[in-house]
């Protein structure tokens, strides 16, 4: 009986903080919103205005539509980047080297986004590094912009985003039994033909469930696309900012946030069975 009380009280000491955390923080704030989402700016209760809003202004959806095609482009290259990275240090690389080279994306991420996008910021300028680099090889006769356009707010997110991809590819690709890659190797298998066949499949899991982690992140993104990308740089998540800060209309801005929730979880959704891939076997 004493050992059951201690099993409580001690179940209890580590389930409070943690409930106590996602009530305060996630469930009623998120519920608040969700209330606000379909109540009027103006006295007259319960409306679907805030939502309707969305698809009888283009520039809303026009936005929506250009984030999450970007979205997608910087999930793509962030896999194709990682695939390697993740390969190379599970199965070319030492184990120490591995765990070094580990360390080496992790260090990055030790600082917050703010730091690591005005370090890019810092490169890319016209009186940045690069530039002065280049001028005094004599590569540019004058500097030249790099910063404000897609091209470099893509690099940013996808710089940004790595290792939320690299992680669960190594994980997996580490469980990978090397004997099948040599055995193929022995049988003639073309490098393409290894990667297609046995690698990637054995990875998808891994490469899917870190595919939705950066969506849904390069996605909600605010501080990378509003810093290198410019005003012409449109992301959803700047309408709902304009909408909370700027007008201060929180009605719209919480109908957009759930928008883009219930939107981005539709194209995981869709994703997912394009893939052939099933949610519950990828977050295990």
């Amino acid at each position: 009986m004493s050992g059951r009380i201690r099993l409580n009280w001690g179940f209890l000491f580590f389930f409070l903080p943690v409930a106590l955390w996602l009530l305060l923080l996630i469930v009623l704030p998120h519920a608040e919103l969700l209330r606000l989402s379909f109540t009027s700016s103006r006295p007259g209760g319960f409306t679907l205005q805030n939502y309707m809003a969305f698809f009888s202004e283009p520039i809303y959806w026009l936005t929506f539509v250009r984030t999450a095609f970007y979205s997608v482009i910087v999930t793509f290259l962030v896999m194709v980047i990682a695939l390697p990275v993740a390969f190379y240090i599970t199965k070319v690389a030492r184990v120490r080297a591995g765990g070094f080279l580990m360390v080496l994306i992790l260090v990055p991420f030790w600082v917050s986004e703010l730091i690591r996008v005005y370090g890019w910021i810092i490169l890319l300028r016209e009186s940045g590094v690069i530039n002065r680099l280049f001028t005094s090889i004599g590569l540019f006769s004058r500097p030249i912009e790099m910063l404000y356009n897609d091209v470099t707010m893509i690099m940013g997110l996808v710089y940004t985003s790595m290792l939320f991809m690299v992680v669960p590819i190594v994980g997996v690709m580490d469980a990978l039994d090397d004997s099948l890659i040599e055995a193929a190797y022995d049988l003639g298998a073309s490098k393409t033909a290894i990667w297609r066949t046995i690698i990637i499949p054995h990875c998808m899991p891994g490469m899917v469930s870190g595919g939705i982690i950066v969506f849904m992140l390069v996605l909600g993104s605010y501080l990378t696309p509003n810093l290198m990308g410019g005003k012409n740089s449109l992301w959803f998540t700047e309408q709902i900012y304009n909408q909370i800060i700027l007008y201060f209309n929180w009605n719209q801005g919480a109908a957009f946030g759930f928008l883009l929730l219930l939107l981005s979880s539709l194209i995981i959704w869709i994703a997912l069975k394009v893939t052939g891939q099933n949610l519950g076997e990828v977050v295990k």
